[in-house]
């Protein structure tokens, strides 16, 4: 069983960076791909990035390409999600998600085993 609880959510000004992390407990943490998806009204959640268990093969949504960068320390249990050149429509709550199996496609939601509360991201003008 693995736990994600995700934290570093905030208001930020456009262009701005913020640095969500991902505190995971339970057992087999590097046995599983991490993602990230987030969710605004009426779109549902959107796959955001996704690492694999040794952290070497990142894929990104074509959205955040170039943009974003997700990490994870199997060491620390963590995953994180460091967002830089921040718009408007990042606007979201974004989700922490784990995944026994893994795609270096946009990871499928039916494949997420397990999945955070969700933080609150919010990009002002």
């Amino acid at each position: 069983q693995v736990r994600l609880v995700e934290s570093g959510g905030g208001l930020v000004q456009t262009g701005g960076s913020l640095t969500l992390s991902c505190a995971t407990s339970g057992r087999s943490f590097s046995a599983h791909a991490l993602a990230w998806f987030r969710q605004v009204p009426g779109m549902g959640r959107q796959f955001v990035a996704s690492i694999n268990w040794s952290g070497s093969s990142p894929t990104y949504s074509d959205s955040v390409m170039g943009r974003f960068a997700i990490s994870r320390d199997n060491a620390r249990s963590m995953v994180f999600l460091l967002m830089n050149a921040l718009k408007p429509e990042d606007t979201a709550v974004y989700f922490c998600a784990a995944s026994p199996r893994y795609t270096n496609a946009p990871l499928p939601d039916s494949w997420v085993q397990y999945w955070g509360q969700g933080t609150q991201v919010t990009v002002s003008e």
